[in-house]
């Protein structure tokens, strides 16, 4: 069986219509599958980052900012646009998802301020519902959080949030793409339920961006939030992004007033005015070296094309499922992700009551072997994120046969429950 896997693995790879994208990628001896936390660095990003530090600022100094970086924002914004399936004027990116995400959920329940019902879920990402309760607590203090409980861990029904929306709830916000289980909501269903409430939609794009098609504009999306770090290869902390439909820019309001959501911020008057598109949720200056390093995998992944890059990452998973299915499984392995390609993203959890010590086994492996880098989420997932732009079917395969041989001779033995910080 083993070595029909790794035929067939070969073969996908060597009629693979994207192989050549990996080239373009520093990769190293590791199998890397935890792009859906930091996507490997672009090698024209290098090239970005030294002209950038040694003429833009080492030799150009404060006149690069009318030269290239004044327009950085709204020039890498347009190419996220193409991504997510915006506008370019509907994208504004600058400062963390968190701290988006603060601003679009204070301006809706400002906004929608005849209402006090806040609808998520135990699948979304914990800072999302932080922020949340942190509102709640310190300004919205008439307001309630109702989070939805998942029967499987796994998923969350239409049917459930349908009963959770009434005509009291000012917002509704969820993760397109849930970071354990990789399980999608049907964006389009949703919004429509929300909007027959009157109820908007702030969706958290993290672990969707660049792993699956995201049609804001075709969907009816109110506002969403995103990073850059993981699927679109912006590098360590690259600055997030958020979205808020042309028919919605006005009617909010950004709570954080700064120079850079200002209408003249080189005017210097003393009062505030708040710009009349998307850009008035910008703060303070852009961070223009993390920023500019975001571009070169944007390019990437445009030309490559979304309906390519989620094709090949449906039959990678695919594949991926059925290897864990066949030799795995009978090892005590479980799958904790949709098995319907269509209700899942680009990354797979599979569970073992050991989970923890054998992901560090990959990561640390005794016998010399390449590392093979996944990541752990509590309380016993592995999470294997497939990134179509430089991963391949062989990798997949050498991945399942490695885990397996781990179990079989307990080499997980080696390692304690003790948790690095990063996990």
């Amino acid at each position: 069986m083993l070595e029909k896997y790794k035929q067939e693995a070969r073969e996908l790879d060597k009629n693979d219509k994207l192989a050549h994208f990996r080239n373009q990628f520093e990769i190293g001896e590791e199998i890397y599958l935890d792009g859906n936390s930091l996507g490997r660095l672009p090698k024209k990003t290098l090239e970005l980052s030294i002209n950038l530090i040694q003429n833009q600022w080492g030799k150009r100094l404060i006149r690069s900012w009318n030269e290239h970086w004044i327009v950085l924002p709204n020039k890498v914004s347009a190419k996220i646009a193409q991504i997510v399936g915006a506008k370019p004027d509907e994208i504004f990116v600058g400062d963390s998802t968190s701290v988006n995400f603060y601003k679009l959920a204070f301006a809706t329940l400002n906004f929608q301020n005849d209402k006090s019902k806040i609808i998520t879920d135990s699948l979304n990402f914990p800072t999302d519902i932080y922020v949340l309760q942190g509102l709640i607590e310190q300004q919205f203090k008439n307001h309630t959080l109702t989070i939805l409980t998942s029967e499987d861990d796994m998923s969350i029904s239409k049917e459930a949030i349908e009963q959770a929306l009434d005509k009291n709830t000012a917002l509704l916000t969820l993760s397109h793409v849930v970071f354990k289980s990789a399980y999608k909501y049907d964006m389009q269903k949703i919004n429509d339920l929300a909007h027959q409430n009157g109820a908007l939609v702030l969706w958290d794009l993290s672990h969707s961006a660049g792993a699956v098609p995201v049609n804001l504009n075709e969907s009816s999306a109110d506002m969403a939030v995103g990073c850059t770090y993981k699927y679109l290869n912006g590098g360590p902390g690259a600055p997030a992004f958020l979205y808020v439909k042309r028919e919605l820019q006005e009617k909010l309001s950004n709570p954080i007033w700064a120079w850079f959501s200002h209408q003249k911020p080189f005017d210097f008057t003393l009062d505030y005015t708040a710009k009349n598109d998307v850009q008035r949720f910008a703060a303070g200056t852009p961070s223009v070296l993390s920023l500019a390093a975001i571009e070169a995998g944007l390019d990437v992944m445009i030309e490559a094309g979304m309906p390519n890059l989620r094709e090949k990452s449906v039959a990678q998973s695919s594949f991926l499922i059925e290897l864990v299915q066949n030799l795995l499984e009978p090892l005590g392995f479980s799958i904790a992700s949709p098995l319907d390609a269509d209700a899942r993203g680009s990354h797979i959890s599979i569970q073992h009551q050991e989970g923890y010590r054998i992901n560090r086994a990959m990561i640390e492996p005794a016998d010399g072997s390449p590392s093979i880098i996944p990541d752990f989420r509590p309380p016993n997932n592995i999470r294997l994120g497939i990134a179509p732009l430089y991963n391949t079917f062989e990798e997949l395969f050498l991945t399942v046969v490695r885990i397996k041989k781990i179990v079989v001779t307990k080499e997980y033995e080696r390692f304690g429950d003790e948790k690095l910080t990063v996990i």
